[in-house]
């Protein structure tokens, strides 16, 4: 971190000319056409203003060249010449990395080959080639994607691995041979069939697919053979073409997700590399967590059948709760991406998808409720499509939502909020049940520290991240070390200083309030944490943090487009500074109680309450108006700059 130099780094692959006191250039990250890419010096830090990308300078090398946080390192410190030393493995750490090195090793000869099985033999130019011809794949794409081909003997390829030095155990662990029972042959797993290699998001081969040829499939169930499960591979956690898409994924800022191997190459030679297949496998929160590193954006392009159709449906649920923004296209007619895709140029594959792509309400609307009359069935699909809402994460995105449910639907909103809110309720009781309650972040001083507004006792917040929040931590994270009260009295007669990110802990911890973000109620107590130690600087430890989101979050909020030279900087004074902290937390409880009594006046409208609950959420409403109205008192008489 002290070595990796932002500008020295950045000017690697980006060309950069000198702005003021940072740099600028072409962003990387997307179609840039005027530079909106600055690089900060003094701060160590990149982003372009126009898509939001950046980081640090292991960040930038994570998201440019889509490696882990280890690979990042890894990278700099060959770039640095900085000799690492990895901590030292247990002989049973040492065992299983060898085998893991070792089963790539193997599953990379095999790669190798069925492609020289497809090129360089007779039956694999006139038999699997022939096979890829009649798909109409072209040379490139089939160099691409490695395509290859195993002939029909059971044998060859073991006598072959035995020839070239690797041993029975690790093809039979990595699937690609298996022995019958009572028998001592290896038998080849894939013989006879074309070759589909699995190549995981590092570049390593860890499994494969193979299919059976065209006049062989008659009357067999299984077209298909995948590599089973093995230290290397995980079905579940794999995504066909994750590799050769996902540089095109982060710069199109969307991923189209598709259900098989032909679909995929069929996209990439129509000019879409931007899509990924899970290959039969129903899909797992381990694929969509892997896609939603570099996009949030995914259209699913199923076929229009009646598998294709529940594929979408349960997937749908699923990436939603993973917070990704879901469209959803069924091909009409018998096509499928595959056969559109060899029919169509990439501009017409794409005008095709924004046309007739629609968000999960629409899609749901027209599968479950087209032609239905029928009250019961009715109101079944609808609390088909509020179970969907519910489960999204960002409260705004659920109330916006629902909103344009009710308009499409034609049901009242606050009956649609108070269904909804029914199962964000049971969801969390068996949540709760399965794993115990967690207790919320709240701090723990004892000092009393100048006059505050109280919030009523309404229990937690349920919202995302607001505006405010986003300001109270930006803040935490430039200044949160600096002390603004000094020689506070605390209970036992002793006295404290407090700090920006201790202040606002306690202070919001007097109410039990803490952020809808989970991430910055995080920052907020490592901030608090770190603020007694010597040389402690918020903005250093979270942009250099070691979590990669909070190093990214902090990488964004501490860059400023416009950097002043240190000469023309001023700083704040240590009370304009606390007022604004002080103003920011007032802000941040009326922004609480407004959306509190939002919920109240959604839970009234919906109806359906007995009289001592409405009582009860009318003298709630009353208690938060008076102190909201407080709140709007000293934030309109109080001066803050």
């Amino acid at each position: 971190m002290d070595a990796a130099n932002i500008v020295d780094v950045v000017s690697e692959f980006v060309s950069l000319r000198r702005a003021g006191a940072s740099y600028k250039g072409l962003c990387p990250f997307h179609d840039d056409t005027t530079p909106s890419f600055y690089v900060s010096p003094s701060r160590n830090l990149c982003k372009c203003f126009s898509c939001g990308k950046g980081g640090n300078p292991v960040g930038f090398i994570m998201e440019h060249e889509q490696m882990s946080y280890p690979e990042a390192l890894r990278w700099l410190a060959r770039k640095y010449n900085i000799e690492i030393h990895e901590r030292e493995l247990t002989n049973e750490e040492r065992i299983a990395e060898s085998e893991r090195e070792s089963m790539f090793i193997v599953n990379e000869w095999a790669a190798a080959y069925f492609e020289s099985q497809l090129h360089d033999t007779p039956d694999g130019t006139s038999i699997g080639m022939q096979y890829y011809r009649s798909r109409g794949f072209r040379d490139d794409i089939i160099k691409k994607f490695r395509l290859g081909f195993d002939p029909r003997s059971r044998t060859a390829l073991a006598e072959a691995a035995r020839t070239a030095g690797y041993k029975d155990d690790f093809l039979i662990k990595t699937g690609i041979c298996y022995r019958r029972e009572g028998g001592n042959d290896l038998i080849d797993r894939f013989a006879g069939r074309v070759i589909f290699p699995w190549i995981g998001i590092n570049g390593k081969v860890v499994g494969f697919g193979g299919r059976l040829l065209d006049k062989r499939t008659k009357g067999i169930s299984q077209k298909y053979v995948n590599s089973p499960d093995s230290d290397v591979y995980h079905k579940e956690k794999e995504l066909y073409g994750i590799f050769q898409a996902k540089r095109s994924i982060t710069k199109e800022n969307m991923v189209y997700m598709v259900e098989g191997y032909t679909d995929v190459l069929s996209m990439h030679q129509c000019g879409l590399e931007n899509v990924v297949a899970n290959s039969g496998t129903a899909l797992s929160t381990h694929q969509i967590r892997m896609l939603r590193r570099f996009t949030r954006n995914i259209t699913l392009l199923y076929d229009g059948d009646e598998a294709g159709i529940h594929a979408a449906l349960r997937g749908t649920d699923m990436l939603l709760a993973e917070g990704m923004n879901v469209k959803v296209l069924l091909f009409p007619d018998g096509d499928d991406p595959d056969s559109f895709a060899r029919k169509h140029t990439a501009t017409e594959f794409r005008e095709f998808v924004e046309q007739r792509q629609t968000d999960f309400i629409q899609f749901k609307s027209d599968v479950m409720l087209r032609g239905v009359s029928d009250p019961i069935k009715r109101s079944e699909a609808i609390n088909s499509i509020v179970a969907s809402i519910s489960v999204i994460p960002d409260r705004i995105v659920r109330a916006t939502y629902i909103t344009d449910c009710s308009h499409r639907l034609g049901i009242n909103e606050g009956t649609l909020i108070s269904s909804m809110n029914k199962m964000i309720r049971a969801g969390r009781e068996q949540r709760a049940k399965t794993n115990g309650r967690q207790p919320s972040a709240t701090a723990s001083q004892s000092a009393t520290v100048g006059s505050r507004q109280p919030v009523a006792k309404t229990g937690q917040a349920s919202h995302r991240s607001s505006a405010i929040e986003d300001l109270i931590i930006q803040t935490v994270i430039r200044r949160g070390e600096e002390i603004i009260y000094k020689n506070v009295e605390t209970e036992d007669g002793g006295t404290v200083d407090l700090t920006v990110a201790q202040y606002i802990s306690y202070d919001l911890g007097t109410d039990g309030l803490t952020f809808g973000n989970s991430l910055y109620n995080r920052i907020l107590n490592e901030a608090c944490a770190h603020s007694g130690e010597p040389g402690f600087k918020a903005e250093t430890y979270f942009t250099n943090h070691e979590d990669v989101e909070i190093s990214r979050l902090a990488a964004d909020m501490a860059m400023d487009k416009v950097q002043l030279s240190k000469s023309l900087q001023l700083r704040d004074e240590e009370n304009s500074l606390l007022n604004r902290v002080r103003h920011l937390i007032l802000d941040f409880r009326r922004y609480y109680i407004n959306a509190r009594m939002n919920d109240i006046k959604q839970q009234i409208a919906a109806g359906g309450a007995d009289s001592d609950t409405l009582g009860s959420l009318l003298d709630e409403y009353k208690e938060l108006q008076q102190i909201n109205s407080s709140i709007a008192k000293e934030l309109g008489t109080g001066v803050f700059v």
